[in-house]
């Protein structure tokens, strides 16, 4: 029974309106009909009008020339045998009525009935109804003019306008009744249909299955729109834990449940240690100040695989094995290192002068023309192809899953995939993705594009970089693109493209041995020579013009100017660990970057103050951990950044929920960290005026701030980041096994047939 009001109450919905839109559009249609109905009588009117003045002019010209009046009573009634002719009158030419048969109105008189606008009518309402008017000219024998007028009854035509109404609004009344009911045996119809493709759909059916059967054409508009909801839902909830965080552990976990031992494979240009001989002599170990070592050396501790990089520290050589090979981390070997080495030519031409020169100021939008020359292309080709080479060498099975990291590889995918087709390889791009008319400038957009779509999950950090991926690939390659999913087939392979905003390890490898935030504060001040009632804002970049440093100075020296009651109070801490310094732009941002510091400290800095204290020396993670612990602000001001670990890495460092996150929107690190002041670092006022609001706020509010953003870096952490790519990789893998046992017992079956 509650069905059965469900699905009349259903039909309401078509029923109701349909009824009200008939019923306005009858309404309005009546006056038109009337209307019509009324000008086609009218116009009947005066042809039978015509023709009666005709036959009457020249004998009512004679009879009047006579004075013979009793002829003219005859002659008038004859016409009036006509039923629709209701009255005839003659006037003469002075304008007197002559003679008029006796139902001829005398409000009337001779002269012609006229509208507001002056115009003669021909309908005019009597007190006893509509009547039709019309007149005539009789020419007389002395050459003057009388006026014969003739009056037909209209009566008749307000009857059959009324019954026009009735019979319209009957139509109207009976269409609607019609269409509802054919409305709603359709909507019946086509419901079970509906509902079957959309359990389909939820089951996976048509969704999970790339370039499948088209759906019937009258579900595609319900399937576009479906899929494009039950793909965000998946990516959104892809690998979420039920109820803890995800941890090395459930990363364990997911590789043993889905690929049962299969081996992992990664690779990146910076390796996570490098072992560097000291001026003493001896070889020190250290770790790179690198985003990305911070987001994948744990997920390599979790899954116990090999790392392929670059070997560039100056004692790399002297540690490996006789295969390149050496177990990190050195205090609790779980992975494997494997190093490749390159010349300083191939080392010039791929990464400074490729990779840094070329791809990064493209891909970042950062004001900095980017520099294309064919010999560090060739260079890149040829260092792909070794590392590819390496990869390849390291694999022990024909399918192992290959992690490959950032643009200095866009060609690596299809050259893995090419001597591994049964390899699953995951591509992340870890910088942003531009534009497809800014990527255009590339003279080898093709090549690298081909390169990418070797991968089998090819990665970004925000939906908008995947959709200027694959609208890039639109425009410039023959793909076939299924935009609802973004999945792409190009040259016989498929290829997912996903968003993974990626993130940082949780809890941080030092929880548990980290000193509180009371001391932390307490070293960092004695180190920085600070007195204790100071405030300290913390900023930690690699030296890179896309960093945002030089409007961060800016930013605070404005703080300065609008609040000089924080001069001798405030101090900023500029961690910029040195990179790239053989390049030109380098080397000039930096010293652009030290003037600027220089002259704001110059301006407002006296004995024992400097407002900026700018630090270019390596700094090792501990230590950056413990200015994050001692800062009242972390600035982060980048002017474009795919993720910007350095916000959620200050986030999972503040257990003591305080501290204020001032983040640049131009981050990928801005879409999730909403409790973070959100700034334009091009607006030099306004990040300042976020910086005083930092710096002034009250600690509840603080409080609320960083529990709402620690919380949602710890749910999605960076084991979750790399458990839905897995997790997405072992979806791939399984139905690729499953395709291929079908094509086998097809070939099996044809033998057996043939």
């Amino acid at each position: 029974m509650l069905n059965r009001l469900r699905s009349i109450r259903l039909s309401l919905r078509f029923i109701a309106p349909l009824t009200l839109t008939l019923a306005v559009l009858a309404y309005a249609l009546v006056p038109l009909v009337d209307n019509l109905t009324l000008r086609w009588w009218v116009n009947d009117l005066d042809l039978r009008a015509r023709l009666v003045a005709t036959n009457l002019q020249e004998q009512l010209a004679e009879l009047v020339a006579q004075e013979n009046w009793t002829r003219v009573h005859t002659l008038f009634n004859h016409a009036l045998q006509d039923e629709r002719l209701y009255a005839i009158a003659y006037c003469t030419p002075s304008g007197e009525i002559a003679y008029a048969t006796p139902t001829y109105p005398v409000s009337l008189g001779c002269s012609p009935p006229v509208a507001a606008d002056g115009e003669p009518r021909a309908a005019v309402r009597l007190p006893h109804g509509l009547v039709h008017v019309s007149q005539y000219p009789v020419t007389l024998a002395d050459g003057t003019n009388g006026t014969l007028t003739l009056v037909h009854d209209m009566s008749f035509v307000e009857r059959r306008s009324a019954d026009t109404r009735r019979y319209l609004i009957l139509f109207f009344v009976v269409l609607g009744i019609v269409i509802s009911l054919v409305t709603v045996l359709i909507a019946q119809m086509s419901w079970r249909g509906w509902v079957a493709g959309m359990r389909a759909m939820l089951r996976g059916e048509g969704i999970l299955q790339p370039f499948s059967q088209p759906p019937d054409p009258d579900m595609q508009p319900l399937v576009s729109d479906l899929r494009a909801l039950l793909h965000q839902v998946d990516t959104a909830q892809r690998g979420r834990p039920q109820q803890d965080a995800w941890n090395p552990e459930m990363l364990r976990g997911v590789l043993r449940e889905h690929f049962r031992g299969d081996q992992i494979l990664l690779l990146s240009n910076r390796e996570p240690y490098s072992h560097v001989r000291e001026e003493s002599g001896s070889i020190a170990v250290r770790r790179p100040a690198s985003g990305l070592v911070t987001a994948m050396e744990p997920i390599m501790r979790a899954c116990s695989g090999t790392w392929v990089a670059h070997g560039s520290g100056s004692a790399d050589r002297e540690v490996v094995d006789a295969h390149d090979r050496i177990r990190v981390p050195p205090e609790h070997p779980s992975y494997t290192l494997r190093r490749v080495w390159l010349t300083k030519e191939q080392e010039d031409g791929y990464y400074y002068g490729f990779a840094n020169e070329g791809l990064w100021p493209l891909c970042h939008l950062a004001h900095v023309r980017p520099v294309f020359r064919s010999a560090d292309w060739h260079q890149y080709q040829d260092v792909n192809r070794k590392f590819a080479e390496a990869v390849c060498e390291e694999a022990n099975a024909e399918d192992p899953v290959v992690l490959i990291q950032d643009y200095h590889f866009a060609l690596a995918p299809r050259m893995i995939a090419d001597r591994l087709p049964k390899a699953t390889v995951i591509t992340f791009w870890h910088i942003p993705w531009p534009n497809a008319e800014a990527f255009g400038i590339c003279p080898w957009r093709d090549e690298i594009l081909n390169g990418l779509l070797g991968s089998s999950i090819l990665g970004f950090h925000t939906r908008f970089h995947r959709q200027n991926f694959v609208d890039t690939v639109d425009r410039y390659l023959e793909a076939r693109i299924e935009h609802e999913t973004s999945i792409i087939s190009y040259r016989g392979s498929i290829t997912r493209v996903e968003h993974y905003p990626i993130s940082v390890q949780w809890p941080s490898e030092w929880a548990d041995t980290q000193l509180d935030v009371r001391t932390c504060r307490a070293n960092v001040f004695r180190r920085e020579g600070l007195a204790p009632d100071m405030l300290l804002g913390v900023g930690v970049d690699r030296m890179d013009y896309t960093k945002g440093i030089l409007e961060r100075f800016v930013a605070i020296e404005r703080l300065l100017e609008m609040r000089p009651e924080y001069i001798g109070r405030f101090v900023f801490v500029q961690i910029a660990s040195p990179t790239r310094s053989s390049l030109d732009e380098y080397r000039q941002f930096e010293e652009r970057v030290r003037e600027l510091a220089g002259r704001i400290n110059g301006r407002f800095g006296r004995p024992g103050y400097a407002p900026i204290h700018l630090k270019t020396t390596h700094h090792v993670a501990e230590q950056i951990n413990e200015y994050y612990r001692a800062a009242d602000v972390c600035v982060v001001t980048s002017l474009h950044d795919g993720m910007n670990l350095v916000a959620k890495e200050f986030v999972t460092a503040r257990d003591d929920e305080h501290g204020v996150l001032v983040l640049s929107q131009f981050t990928g690190a801005a879409r999730e960290l909403h409790d973070a002041l959100l700034v334009n670092p091009y607006h030099a006022e306004q990040c300042a005026q976020a910086l005083y609001r930092a710096l002034t706020m009250p600690a509840d509010e603080q409080r609320v701030r960083m529990h709402s953003m620690r919380r949602l870096v710890a749910e999605f952490n960076i084991y979750w980041w790399a458990g839905a790519m897995l997790l997405d990789a072992a979806r791939v893998r399984q139905r690729r096994r499953v395709t291929e046992r079908i094509r086998e017992h097809g070939v099996l079956a044809r033998r057996r047939i043939g």
